[in-house]
C-alpha cells in the first residue's frame, strides 16, 4: 500500500488491531503498526498521540450520543432521550460487530486498555450530563441520567458483542433499557 492512498488513520487503526489480536498489545510497536498500514511512524503519530489511542481516538461514538440526546424535544423524560442517544449509537454499531469483538478482547487482555476504556466511559458520561443539562435537566438527575445510560451502554454492548447474541444492537440495548426500567419500577426482571 503505497503513503499517498486514502484513509490513513483508518487503516492505521485496523492494522493497530491486526497486530494487537496476533501479537498481543505490549509486543506491538508502533513502528510494527506503521509500517503494515504502509505508512511512516511520523504519520501515526500525526494522527495517534500513543499506541493507546489508535483504539480510542475519535469523536464519533461522543458526537452521535450527544447530539441524539441534545436533539429531542425538552418535554422528554430523560431516560426516554438516553434511548434516543443508544438508538443513534447503535445505528453506527450494526456493520462492526466483529471488529468491536476484536477490539474488546484486546482490551479486556490488557489492564492498561481496561484502564483508558474506563476514561473514556467517564468522559462520554461527562458530555452526556452536559446534553441533558442544556436540555434543562436540572443535577443531580443530568448525572444520575448520564452515568446511568453509560451503564447500559456497557451492559448492552457486552451482550451484544457475546458470541451467543445475533440480534441488532438497538434491540439490545432497548432490552437493557427495559430491564433496567423494571428494575426501578420494584419489578424483577428474568
Amino acid at each position: 500500500m503505497g503513503r499517498w492512498e486514502p484513509n490513513a488513520r483508518g487503516r492505521l487503526a485496523e492494522a493497530a488491531l491486526e497486530l494487537y489480536s496476533e501479537r498481543g498489545f505490549e509486543q506491538t510497536t508502533v513502528a510494527e503498526i506503521a509500517k503494515r498500514a504502509g505508512l511512516t511512524e511520523r504519520t501515526y503519530f500525526r494522527h495517534y498521540a500513543d499506541k493507546r489511542e489508535v483504539l480510542f481516538g475519535g469523536t464519533e461514538l461522543r458526537d452521535l450520543l450527544v447530539g441524539a440526546v441534545a436533539g429531542v424535544p425538552e418535554d422528554t423524560a430523560p431516560i426516554d432521550a438516553l434511548a434516543v442517544g443508544l438508538d443513534a449509537v447503535s445505528e453506527m454499531f450494526d456493520d462492526r460487530r466483529e471488529h468491536a469483538r476484536k477490539r474488546q478482547a484486546v482490551i479486556t487482555a490488557n489492564a492498561e486498555l481496561q484502564e483508558r476504556e474506563l476514561i473514556k466511559l467517564d468522559s462520554l458520561s461527562a458530555a452526556l450530563a452536559d446534553a441533558l443539562l442544556g436540555r434543562g435537566v436540572p443535577e443531580p438527575a443530568a448525572s444520575l441520567s448520564a452515568e446511568t445510560g453509560i451503564a447500559v451502554f456497557k451492559v448492552g454492548f457486552e451482550r451484544w458483542i457475546s458470541e451467543a447474541e445475533e440480534r441488532a444492537m438497538s434491540l439490545v440495548m432497548r432490552d437493557v433499557l427495559d430491564e433496567l426500567k423494571a428494575l426501578t419500577a420494584g419489578g424483577r426482571t428474568s
